[in-house]
């Protein structure tokens, strides 16, 4: 009588894997470092403190008064529209 042989790992012959998870084996990506172009976004204290600073000597745009007037009207929809592609 033989005794059954005790189960060994699966090994596959090749590095790509098949089934449900395949794909070619990697290694985890460990550290994921935020992009410049995503870190571009957010503004630090000084940049946001300037531009508030400014907007409240100068004031507003052009474009910015007509909507404002527009919403002052009652025209919220038409104000929307003026000021997206600007």
């Amino acid at each position: 009588m033989s005794t059954p042989a005790a189960k060994q790992p699966f090994t596959p012959k090749y590095e790509i894997a098949t089934g449900l998870h395949k794909g070619r084996k990697l290694e985890k990506f460990v550290s994921k470092r935020v992009r410049p172009t995503r870190r571009h976004q957010k503004k630090s204290k000084h940049v946001k403190f300037v531009r508030d600073l400014v907007r409240e000597l100068v004031g507003f745009m052009p474009y910015e008064r007509r909507a404002m007037e527009l919403m002052k009207v009652g025209r919220d929809k038409r104000a929307l529209k003026y000021v997206k592609p600007r």
